[in-house]
């Protein structure tokens, strides 16, 4: 994330918020909610992490054995926990209503937001954290000990000088500088082309209403599962941690993602942007219920989708604000989200499959992301660039969860 100093610096200061401040919840609690987020995506890096912070800030060891051991409050946060990291659409107001009626285990709504924030956050930062190749690898002569190792020799020297994924994989001969050089002129064009259209043409709202289901169903058949075995195993993740050390963690740990559209399903229940927006709904109420924590979101948010350095790979003065939006947008997308405003045609256009493999695996299924996938799209760009697309798809992830959430507490709450 250094890479992109600003943003680091908002997402360090919303981090610590959550984590260290004052806020309706306990510190250890928090740092077992981020444990229990991080488990669903068997995220071992940040469950290691929070361990220790959990124990640092005075948290009962026994917790760690697993669910079993935690107050009957915590573990009724298992449920929400596994709709926002997999299907956030399916959360309702009485998912709410069941953890804040009354009786010995209820939460008050100021901790349920605090609780939901942490969730949301650990969820979206497993995807920044797989699609950026930082896994553990199991020490062999420790019992429970990890080491991060960087990834096939890029990780950590390049990410620093900022080479271009080109230098680091010329040597091993991956592919030519023709075919990605193309790559990029055909990518600047298709941009530039948009801009023009959008410039011109008055598209109706039923036709953007068509082609946002259009990307929906077609997101159906971007990643299918023989696409995972058909690609070898990658460095990133020669060593996957063994599940026992994480399921402890969660209940119903075969849950994941279910296309939002799923095959021969009409009338799907599509989140309508403008009915429930961040800026005006979402924001409000949980800076209401857990003071500041909106702002800092909102700074966070609005920090990513805005960050530009106006270049792409070697381009010098190139608007990439199309592509950003893009980016944003396929993920809400994925998420049944629509803006009514949005020609999702675009999508289409900039976002080439291998990119699509990628955006939907690192925000729908992490802990399946490889290396092999990382280096598939936007060949010559730089590191630097592709980090910058991980922390789109982190913050898209994040809010599109959030969103579902707070929409389901206002219901409550009305």
């Amino acid at each position: 994330m250094s890479l992109h100093t600003p943003y680091l610096e908002s997402f360090l200061r919303s981090q610590f918020y959550m984590l260290r401040m004052d806020g309706p919840l306990p510190l250890p609690c928090r740092h077992y909610i981020a444990i229990m987020a991080a488990a669903r995506h068997q995220c071992s890096y940040l469950i290691n992490m929070h361990v220790d912070e959990f124990l640092k800030t005075g948290g009962i060891a026994e917790w760690l054995n697993g669910l079993e051991y935690v107050p009957q409050r915590l573990k009724n946060l298992n449920e929400i926990n596994k709709l926002l990291a997999h299907r956030p659409w399916l959360i309702t107001k009485e998912h709410i209503q069941k953890l804040v009626r009354t009786g010995e285990n209820n939460w008050s709504l100021p901790e349920l937001v605090h609780a939901v924030v942490l969730l949301t956050h650990y969820h979206a930062l497993a995807s920044f954290v797989f699609g950026s190749g930082i896994n553990p690898e199991r020490e062999r002569e420790m019992s429970n000990g990890f080491r991060v190792v960087s990834v096939n020799n890029f990780c950590v020297c390049d990410l620093a000088n900022d080479n271009s994924i080109e230098n680091a994989s010329l040597a091993g001969g991956n592919f030519g500088i023709v075919g990605s050089l193309s790559e990029l002129e055909a990518l600047m064009e298709r941009m530039k082309r948009l801009q023009e259209e959008r410039e011109e043409e008055d598209t109706s709202q039923e036709e953007m209403a068509t082609r946002f289901e259009k990307e929906k169903k077609e997101s159906l058949f971007v990643v299918s599962g023989d696409t995972f075995h058909s690609l070898p195993h990658s460095d990133f993740d020669d060593d996957m941690i063994t599940t026992s050390d994480v399921s402890r963690y969660i209940e119903d740990p075969g849950f994941g993602y279910e296309d939002f559209a799923r095959r021969g399903e009409e009338h799907l229940p599509t989140f309508r942007a403008q009915d429930y927006t961040w800026e005006n709904h979402g924001f409000s109420l949980v800076n209401r219920l857990y003071s500041d924590i909106g702002h800092l979101l909102d700074e966070k948010f609005r920090m990513v989708y805005n960050l530009t350095y106006n270049t792409m790979a070697t381009r010098e003065d190139v608007d990439t604000t199309t592509l950003r939006r893009a980016l944003f947008n396929y993920v809400h997308c994925m998420f049944g989200i629509r803006y009514d405003d949005y020609d999702y045609g675009e999508v289409n256009q900039l976002l080439e499959r291998s990119l699509k493999v990628y955006i939907k695996t690192v925000t729908c299924y992490p802990e399946r992301t490889t290396k092999r996938m990382y280096d598939s799209y936007w060949r010559q760009f730089k590191h630097s660039e592709k980090v910058h697309v991980n922390l789109l798809l982190m913050e898209a992830r994040m809010q599109a969860e959030l969103l579902y959430a707070l929409r389901a507490i206002t219901r409550y709450l009305t």
